[in-house]
């Protein structure tokens, strides 16, 4: 038996539930694994089940599709489920894999289906060549360097650069690019993004009150107020 994908739907409709698990009962290796009727029942459900597809819709109460994109940069393959073409530019700036504008016809859902299975098919093989390092790589000054994913404190993002702070540099480590460049390379360790400028190693943290992060090391990270309903649902 081949590969298995676990999928969520997120919507707020029920009639959109309804015709996503159709179209999903029709591919062998698909799998309906749940439903959320909200983004913070999804935040919920992210944090303690395994997904690899996720179906999200963009105009929901309280937290909106492109706010949870936003809160999840390690969120499972994305496909976008909306009857709205405005947000297409933020889906995709948001590493969304697919948007398909309400109502979905099977035909469009097999092409966003055929691009997740693309994607998984490259992301095991890079994993089966980093997963026992357990390391991040990246170039600074020309060349490439590996740091151990348990020696970080954390990340901070400057614009187009980032700084790395590790237990084994003196001073921190400047790296070109984004933080949502690297969050593929970090996905599925205990790293989180606490607010839009910085993600932290969970294990570092010692203290949190509701505006900040006390880490190991003494420093002091600040909270953004949207990444606090996943930072709550992180420590339960």
């Amino acid at each position: 038996m081949g590969l298995t994908y676990r999928c969520l739907i997120i919507d707020d409709e029920t009639p959109a539930h309804k015709a996503l698990a159709s179209h999903i009962a029709k591919c062998d290796d698909l799998e309906y694994s749940g439903s959320a009727f909200s983004g913070m029942e999804a935040v919920k459900m992210l944090n303690e089940n395994k997904y690899d597809i996720i179906f999200l819709d963009i105009n929901m109460p309280v937290i909106s599709g492109i706010e949870l994109m936003e809160l999840q940069p390690n969120r499972p393959i994305t496909i976008v489920t909306t009857a709205y073409s405005d947000f297409a530019l933020s889906a995709y700036q948001n590493d969304a894999i697919d948007y398909l504008l309400k109502p979905i016809s099977f035909e469009k859902f097999s092409k966003a289906i055929e691009k997740a299975r693309t994607f998984y098919s490259g992301k095991s093989l890079k994993k089966e060549n980093t997963a026992s390092e357990r390391s991040l790589s990246y170039r600074s000054n020309g060349q490439m360097i590996d740091t151990l994913l348990s020696d970080i404190f954390y990340i901070e993002s400057l614009g187009n650069y980032m700084k790395l702070y590790s237990k084994k540099l003196k001073s921190p480590q400047i790296i070109y690019g984004s933080l949502s460049s690297i969050s593929d390379e970090i996905n599925s360790t205990n790293f989180i993004q606490v607010h839009r400028s910085y993600i932290v190693n969970a294990n570092e943290i010692s203290s949190k009150t509701f505006k900040t992060l006390t880490l190991s090391n003494g420093e002091i990270i600040p909270v953004g107020r949207k990444y606090q309903i996943l930072l709550d649902s992180f420590f339960k």
